[in-house]
């Protein structure tokens, strides 16, 4: 009889918070840019310098803490991190081991059944990115890039609470939402300002004992964590099967292949000769500075949700969608503030906006159009200006280039006609050059109508109002 095995997972999860410069210097925090163009002595390791601490790092990860249910350390402080690396340029990273600034939280997820569990976080600890390495196959050489060494980080580590891919990607999704609706990071997992590393072992169902872990690195995206997953747990299965061993190590994982291999054995904490970083003094959180960080955490998506059935009316199939992400929150939120419209915004955002989004492989957080110009569109449909299939011609030039909506319809020559001669006109013309479906019609055809109808509308260049032409076409047939 074969055995069953349970999956146990636990995820150090990092995240590079959205100051506008480094925790320990003045150099900008922008992706992108010329290799080495963001950088200083200070995050180049230079002999001498000094750091010195970025208060709003510190808010940053008080209020990823706050929300996810942690305990602030008030009297916390920076430890060095020893290892020898080229992308490390001081050969010691600045991170939080003994007193990290936050313990003891946890958020809660829906499992696959519908129930409802909390995954624990063991600590939240802030500390500085690393540089990137540049593999040259041409030159058959390394580069080095330290525009992002000295980027502020905040590691949320998990206790080894999650049992399946689907689970994890649950407290991943929920994780960035809080961390997106605090403004504490954009976490986009592309540009690997969210990353996660998994720790993952198997054991027999019902042993109390943990099996020998791994940890699987190089995950940027939830489809690769998802994956890399699954084949963790099927190859550590294989192994155990066979009667041969797990061993504690490192794995890269290779998304395209979707396969991992071995990096390195995985060290531990005595391994990194731990220190306090003597450049830094302690951070002190007084009371009312907690208080205060406390005090400005934003309305959260579960609050959201309720308030947008209570105020808006909107489905629940639109709320779900809407509050999913915190661009299209604020987007439909400003938007109604400005034409009163909630479902008529709520339309544009669920049908346009996501078709868009998906034709241009986007995200949310790429929308870059203003609520102005949506609402200023709303009007101009909304007073029969412009018809709907002008309407989404011009959405797309909105979403595009965020063109002002009243110009465009204007510079483009779009408005509906409101000629009722020239209307009339035209459907005579039409009625005239398609005996066809005029004696369809009359045979009780309705489909006939729209035929007409369209015919019209061609004729007008499609600018007129298809349920005045309806009309016309009634009473003249």
């Amino acid at each position: 009889m074969s055995r069953q095995y349970e999956t146990v997972i636990g995820l150090e999860v990092h995240v590079e918070l959205a100051t506008a410069t480094k925790i320990f210097c003045g150099c900008s925090t922008a992706f992108g840019g010329e290799p080495n163009t963001h950088t200083c002595p200070v995050c180049t390791g230079m002999p001498g310098s000094l750091p010195v601490l970025n208060k709003q790092v510190v808010e940053y990860a008080m209020a990823v803490g706050i929300a996810t249910n942690c305990t602030i350390t008030q009297n916390c402080k920076f430890d060095r991190k020893n290892y020898f690396y080229p992308d490390n340029p001081q050969n010691y990273q600045i991170s939080q081991l003994y007193l990290p600034i936050c313990r003891d939280g946890g958020v809660e997820i829906e499992t696959e059944e519908g129930g409802r569990k909390t995954v624990r976080i063991h600590e939240i600890h802030m500390e500085e990115d690393a540089g990137k390495l540049i593999h040259d196959e041409w030159g058959d050489c390394s580069l080095v890039d330290y525009n992002r060494s000295g980027v502020p980080l905040i590691e949320i580590v998990s206790e080894p609470d999650m049992r399946s891919a689907d689970e994890v990607i649950a407290y991943l999704e929920k994780l960035r939402l809080i961390i997106q609706y605090l403004g504490a990071s954009d976490c986009k997992l592309q540009e690997g300002s969210m990353r996660a590393d998994v720790n993952l072992s198997v054991r027999e169902v019902g042993s109390e004992k943990f099996g020998t872990r791994t940890e699987m690195k190089n995950l940027n995206s939830f489809k690769a964590i998802h994956r890399a997953i699954e084949h963790e747990r099927n190859r550590q299965i294989d192994l155990l099967e066979e009667g041969k061993e797990v061993i504690q190590e490192t794995r890269r994982w290779d998304d395209t292949k979707e396969y991992s291999y071995a990096m390195r054995s995985k060290e531990d904490a005595q391994d990194y000769r731990y220190f306090p970083d003597p450049d830094l003094v302690p951070v002190m959180i007084s009371d009312e500075w907690l208080a205060e960080v406390r005090s400005r955490q934003p309305e959260f998506r579960t609050e959201k949700m309720a308030r947008y059935k209570a105020e808006f009316d909107l489905p629940d199939y639109d709320i779900d969608i809407i509050t999913g992400s915190k661009r299209m929150a604020d987007l439909f939120e400003e938007t109604t503030a400005l034409c009163n419209q909630p479902k008529k915004v709520s339309n544009w955002l669920m049908v346009e906006t996501l078709r868009l989004l998906k034709e241009n492989n986007m995200e949310p957080e790429d929308i870059h159009f203003s609520p102005e110009n949506l609402a200023k569109l709303i009007r101009l449909t909304d007073s029969k200006a412009i018809n709907s299939s002008v309407a989404k011609e011009v959405f797309e030039a909105i979403f595009q280039e965020d063109v002002d909506p009243e110009a465009y319809v204007e510079e483009k020559g779009l408005k509906t006609v409101h000629d009722e001669g020239a209307l009339r006109a035209a459907v005579e013309r039409v009625i005239a050059d398609n005996p066809q479906s005029v004696e369809d019609y009359h045979n009780g055809k309705e489909k006939a109508i729209g035929f007409l109808v369209g015919q019209t509308m061609r004729a007008m260049q499609g600018k007129a109002d298809p349920s005045m032409i309806n009309q016309v076409l009634r009473e003249l047939l």
